[in-house]
C-alpha cells in the first residue's frame, strides 16, 4: 500500500489546466449574463409588461395585434427612437415603484409620437403550494399607484383612485367614433385639471384621459387591455377596439411600441454592458484572447516547478571548479605553474613507462624524444610556463602542455 501511495502523484497538470480554463470561462459568462441578462431574458415573470403571459401582463394584446398584421416593437432601451415611415403608439407600463422622471425621459425619447401610459393596478404573485404554469400567477390584490407617478410637466397634478363601477359600460369618444368600454367591478380612475376625459368612470373620474397639450394618453385601469381582459371574447374584442381607437386618435394606426425598461427588462447604461455590445465587444474579445494566450505561454514556457538544487554540487568537477574559483578570486593563478607542470610530467612518465631514477630535466628530455618532429617541446614549455607574465601567456602555454599530454597518452 505504501508503494502505491508514494508512486502516485497528486498533481495532474491536465486536470489543473482544465479547472483554470473552466473557471475563466465561467467568470466571463457570469459577467456577460449580469450585463446582458435583462436583454436576453424571456421576460415571462408574471408581472405587468408586454412580455408577460400572466394575468397582469400584455402578451395577449401584443400577439393579437401582430396576428392582425400590424407592427409591434418591444423596446428594451431608453435611447431616443426615430421612425422614418411611421410613428407608432408608444405604450408605457410603469410599476408602482416607477419614478416620474423615468416616464418623462421615455416620453422625451418618443420623439413626438403619441404615448399611452397604462397605470399599474395589481400586486400579483404565486401562492405557496399552488401549481401554476411558468410565468403565471395564482393570486393578487389591487393597489392604487401613487398620484406622483405621472410627470407633472405633462399631465399637471393628477389624482388616482379606485371606485366601484356600475354594470353599464362607459362610453368613449375617440377618432370621431363612439365606442363603449366595459368597466370592471373595481375600476381605477384618474382626475386632474390638465387632462381631458375620453372615457368617463364613476364619480367624475376618467378611465381613459388625454393631456390637453399633447397626444399623451392615460389608461387608468389596465384590466381593459391586459391578459385578464382576454379571459372572454368580449373582453378581447373590447381591448383591441380600445387600442385601435387610441392609435387612430393619435395618428399612429400603423403599429405599437411597448416599453419594458420600466419593468427592469432593458439594458441600462453601464460600463459592464458596454463591454459586451458593439462596438466595444471587439476590444473585450481581444483582451480575453490576449489573456488566454498569456496563460498558455506561461504554461508552455515554465512547465512544472523545478526541484531545488544543492548550493554546492557533489562531484569532482564541482570540486575542481570551486577550487579554480578560489584561486582566481585570490589572484594566484600564476603561482600554480610549477605544480601544473609537475602533474603533467608525472602523468606522462607513468603512462609511457619512463625509466626509473630520472630527474625532472631528464624526464622532460625523455618526453621530447616521443614527440613528433616539428612540434613544441615539452621541456621548453615546462621551463617557460613558470615565468609567464600574465594570464594570457599562462593559458597559452598551459594549453600547449595539455595538448602534448592528450596526444601522448590518448585521453582527455
Amino acid at each position: 500500500m505504501s508503494d502505491n501511495a508514494t508512486g502516485e502523484t497528486s498533481f495532474n497538470p491536465r486536470l489543473m489546466a482544465g479547472i483554470v480554463v473552466l473557471g475563466i470561462v465561467a467568470f466571463i459568462a457570469l459577467w456577460a449574463l449580469i450585463a446582458l441578462g435583462p436583454q436576453i431574458g424571456s421576460g415571462n415573470d408574471g408581472k405587468g409588461h408586454a412580455l408577460s403571459k400572466a394575468a397582469p401582463g400584455y402578451a395577449g394584446i401584443v400577439d393579437l395585434v401582430e396576428r392582425a398584421g400590424a407592427s409591434v416593437d418591444v423596446r428594451r432601451s431608453t435611447k431616443p427612437y426615430v421612425y422614418e415611415d411611421y410613428e407608432p403608439l408608444v405604450v408605457l407600463t410603469p410599476t408602482h415603484q416607477t419614478r416620474p422622471e423615468e416616464i418623462a425621459e421615455l416620453i422625451a425619447g418618443a420623439g413626438g409620437a403619441p404615448v399611452l401610459i397604462v397605470l399599474p393596478k395589481w400586486r400579483a404573485g404565486r401562492l405557496p403550494g399552488t401549481d401554476t404554469k411558468p410565468g403565471w400567477v395564482s393570486g393578487g390584490y389591487p393597489i392604487v399607484p401613487p398620484s406622483k407617478l405621472l410627470p407633472s410637466e405633462h399631465f399637471g397634478k393628477v389624482d388616482i383612485r379606485a371606485e366601484k363601477a356600475a354594470a353599464a359600460p362607459a362610453p368613449a369618444w375617440l377618432a370621431g367614433r363612439n365606442i363603449s368600454v366595459a368597466l370592471p367591478a373595481n375600476v381605477q380612475t384618474v382626475a386632474g385639471d390638465d387632462i381631458e376625459t375620453l372615457a368617463a368612470g364613476p364619480r367624475g373620474g376618467a378611465v381613459l384621459a388625454r393631456a390637453k397639450s399633447h397626444d399623451y394618453y392615460i389608461l387608468a385601469d389596465p384590466d381593459l387591455i391586459n391578459n385578464f381582459a382576454f379571459a372572454t371574447p368580449d373582453g378581447a374584442r373590447g381591448a383591441v377596439t380600445l387600442i385601435d381607437a387610441i392609435a387612430e386618435d393619435g395618428d399612429a394606426a400603423d403599429g405599437l411600441a411597448f416599453d419594458v425598461t420600466l419593468n427592469g427588462l432593458g439594458g441600462g447604461r453601464s460600463l459592464l454592458r458596454f463591454a459586451f455590445v458593439p462596438p466595444f465587444i471587439g476590444i473585450t474579445l481581444c483582451l480575453i484572447a490576449a489573456g488566454l494566450f498569456a496563460l498558455w505561454q506561461a504554461w508552455a514556457r515554465f512547465g512544472p516547478a523545478l526541484t531545488p538544487q544543492r548550493a554546492i554540487p557533489v562531484s569532482k568537477a564541482a570540486l575542481i571548479a570551486n577550487s579554480a574559483d578560489l584561486i582566481k578570486q585570490a589572484g594566484r593563478e600564476l603561482e600554480g605553474a610549477g605544480d601544473y607542470v609537475a602533474s603533467l610530467r608525472s602523468a606522462i612518465a607513468r603512462r609511457l613507462h619512463a625509466p626509473a631514477g630520472l630527474d625532472a630535466a631528464a624526464t622532460d628530455g625523455w618526453i621530447d624524444r616521443h614527440l613528433p618532429p616539428g612540434s613544441n617541446l615539452f621541456s621548453a614549455l615546462a621551463r617557460r610556463l613558470p615565468f609567464a607574465r600574465n594570464n594570457h601567456e599562462f593559458l597559452a602555454d598551459a594549453q600547449a602542455l595539455h595538448d602534448i599530454r592528450k596526444d601522448l597518452i590518448r585521453d582527455s
